[in-house]
């Protein structure tokens, strides 16, 4: 096993490594369908959802489209879909409603508990493309105990652009290795390695689904490979 890195912070990809977004979204969408008797695959909806988020940020980090954030990416989305899968009578309202779901996205089992043991010796924050007032209301729904919110919004650039990474360890305050980037995505960590922090993968095997392709297997080159957030604080020490 590798030696623990020497770091002050730990800065967290948040959608798929610290909450079930999949499950989540599937839930809230199959129970405004179920209000309007109207039957579908769920999950295909949250998936297709998924792909748009990825998408409108490649398209904003291109110049494509103009700054927005991932509220207003989200949205664009929901309205391409609402049709598609039978919901376009949902009124201005109850999409809004329906678009903050990802405001509201539950946590995995492990994450309120090992963030509260890391909390202990680390600052924590999130480092998410999710925006600001996203990921507060994330804190709030889901007990997340975190120190400071850190959004690719306070950049204008979305992960993995380097800017994102470097202007996390820039708000701390702190040298860009004293940063530890948390994610269960390869890419993600690779972008952040590549900017200057230090990476720990840590694996989410149920992201997708049970039939899903995750990230299962990090690279030697991170400096942390862990099982779930609880392993992660035993190798960090807490």
């Amino acid at each position: 096993m590798k030696p623990v890195p020497h770091v002050d912070a730990l800065v967290f990809d948040v959608f798929g490594t610290v909450v079930d977004w999949r499950a989540s979204v599937t839930k809230d969408v199959a129970d405004v369908a179920r209000g309007m008797k109207v039957q579908g695959d769920w999950q295909k909806f949250a998936d297709e959802w998924r792909t748009g988020y990825h998408d409108g940020m490649r398209r904003v980090n291109a110049g494509e489209w103009p700054w927005m954030n991932v509220d207003l990416i989200h949205r664009r989305k929901l309205d391409e879909l609402l049709p598609k899968y039978g919901l376009s009578g949902l009124d201005e309202p109850e999409r809004d409603r329906l678009n903050r779901v990802w405001h509201r996205l539950k946590p995995w089992p492990d994450s309120v508990k090992g963030l509260s043991r890391l909390k202990k010796r680390y600052v924590i924050s999130p480092l998410s493309n999710g925006n600001f007032a996203l990921l507060t209301n994330m804190a709030k729904s889901a007990g997340l105990p975190w120190d400071c919110i850190l959004s690719a919004e306070l950049t204008g650039r979305y992960k993995p652009d380097p800017q994102a990474y470097q202007k996390s360890a820039d708000l701390l305050g702190l040298a860009r290795g004293r940063v530890l980037m948390v994610a269960a995505h390869v890419g993600d960590l690779r972008g952040a390695q590549a900017a200057g922090l230090r990476t720990a993968f840590v694996t989410r095997p149920l992201e997708y689904g049970h039939q899903g392709t995750p990230d299962t297997a990090g690279d030697p080159s991170f400096d942390v490979s862990a099982e779930d957030f609880i392993d992660l604080a035993k190798q960090m020490g807490v």
